[in-house]
């Protein structure tokens, strides 16, 4: 019996569940199953993999921390330096990244222009998919973080100028997803116009304060839903080779 499933530390917003079993319906999949595996700690996955799942999906906070229970990465992930897909073949456990094919052409599908400067907040396993994607459409980008570093800055040091010289701001934090949807990053939304497109990775609730804060200032505005179905029908391609 083929098993699936995602792993995760809070999935109760999870879309995974009813879009596999849905697919599985449609496909007359009867033996098919697709399960949702909270774990509190990452050392949690080995109970999972000695199930010998066909796939799992991972999501938040364990895209990189769970690289290491693997046997080997596909170019897509080490590419990223992150995975949100499992394989199994050949009794060997596979990574991979479908996030960077997901957020890449559902990008292209959205903005024409691509001489834009983007802001990537949050510095997670997802944000190192959307900058991959970034780097290979060839949009310019700087990571903004609680912490400074390279090519990084910290929220306080986001200013005006900061905002007008990138127009394309993509949240890739959790900040605003159910049930916490009165949370928001903290950038200077006053200094957002109608030259501004704002993306959010998240897509629980459809439109996030990130979202609509934006929107109010004019600017273009896109939730992460069609990402998500793209990288599903990816994980799909992948499970079955």
């Amino acid at each position: 019996m083929p098993s699936f499933g995602l792993i995760g530390r809070k999935l109760g917003h999870s879309f995974s569940k009813e879009y596999f079993e849905t697919k599985f319906d449609e496909l007359n999949l009867t033996d098919h199953s697709y399960n949702l595996f909270e774990l509190d700690d990452i050392d949690e996955i080995e109970k999972i993999l000695k199930l010998k799942p066909k796939g799992l999906n991972v999501t938040v906070p364990y895209k990189e921390e769970i690289i290491p229970y693997l046997d080997r990465l596909d170019d897509s992930a080490s590419k990223v330096g992150a995975v949100n897909v499992i394989s199994l073949e050949k009794n060997a456990f596979v990574g991979y990244n479908s996030d960077f094919y997901g957020f890449k052409t559902s990008l292209q599908h959205w903005l024409s222009n691509t001489t834009l400067k983007a802001l990537v907040l949050g510095t997670g396993g997802a944000s190192k998919a959307v900058i991959a994607a970034l780097d290979d459409l060839g949009i310019e980008s700087v990571f903004i973080s609680r912490q400074s570093g390279e090519n990084r800055l910290t929220y306080s040091q986001v200013t005006f100028d900061t905002i007008e010289q990138h127009r394309l701001i993509i949240n890739t934090t959790p900040l605003g997803m159910y049930p916490e949807v009165n949370e928001s990053p903290d950038i200077p939304y006053n200094s957002l116009t109608t030259q501004h497109y704002l993306y959010d990775l998240v897509y629980n609730p459809e439109k996030t304060v990130f979202l609509k804060k934006g929107e109010a200032k004019g600017a273009q505005v896109k939730n992460g839903l069609q990402m998500l179905h793209l990288q599903a029908e990816k994980s799909w391609e992948i499970w079955n080779g």
